[in-house]
């Protein structure tokens, strides 16, 4: 079994965040925090990835993933975490990419959901083809590809039920031009998908050649019947 190691220095990258608002509740009787280990928290707090507005509940169960995966030896490489927090608005920097050897928080920025997930806020999921809409859960970076959107990256769901038919649905991480911060500034607002986490075309390049080949991507989001049967979160 490998053994994960936080690191002691912890640092940030310069960016600039705007506070946001408090998480969705999490499932009742499933409690994030409080199954969380001291080391958790230090590195939550470390990287004071609050005052990026990623909640505490949304780091924790991601890491809780991560590290199981790692631990199966189903991630390739461990080096970084990618946390894509649909919890909060389509208007806020809601996908952070965590160097995990350097405790750094290397990105955060804006990500696209589903057309027909929700507006501002995604608030329905799927997993069926033609849906439109995101799929919650864990997923490992694959090989990268030239396709209309330009450099895009495949991703393979590994939750039964909740993602498993990504490859099915062509969902990828690719560059788009409706996402960025002058659509999230506004009235029209952030562009959505057909499912696929669209990050903005300025930085599709660099984001996605440094989370390909091997990589944890977690899809969270506060929904009850997601956070209780995942069998990554629970078993």
């Amino acid at each position: 079994m490998r053994k994960l190691i936080f690191p002691i220095s912890v640092g940030i990258l310069s960016m600039s965040f705007t506070p946001l608002p408090e998480a969705g509740t999490i499932a009742s009787g499933n409690s994030a925090s409080a199954k969380a280990n001291p080391e958790t928290f230090s590195l939550y707090n470390s990287i004071r990835l609050d005052q990026y507005g990623l909640s505490e509940e949304a780091f924790i169960y991601a890491l809780k993933g991560y590290e199981k995966l790692a631990s199966q030896n189903r991630i390739s490489r461990c080096d970084y975490l990618t946390i894509c927090d649909f919890s909060q608005s389509s208007r806020h920097k809601r996908l952070y990419i965590i160097d995990m050897t350097k405790g750094l928080l290397l990105f955060n920025t804006y990500v696209a959901h589903g057309r027909n997930s929700g507006g501002e806020f995604a608030r329905k999921f799927s997993n069926t083809p033609e849906s439109l809409q995101s799929s919650l859960g864990f997923y490992i970076t694959s090989n990268t590809y030239i396709g209309e959107h330009g450099l895009s990256l495949r991703i393979n769901g590994l939750e039964s039920g909740y993602n498993d038919k990504a490859f099915e649905r062509s969902i990828v991480i690719h560059g788009a031009a409706y996402v960025d911060g002058s659509r999230a500034k506004s009235a029209f607002g952030m562009g959505r998908s057909f499912g696929c986490p669209a990050v903005p075309q300025k930085e599709s390049g660099k984001i996605i050649n440094t989370i390909k080949n091997g990589t944890c991507f977690f899809i969270y989001h506060p929904s009850r019947n997601y956070l209780l049967t995942s069998k990554i979160l629970n078993d």
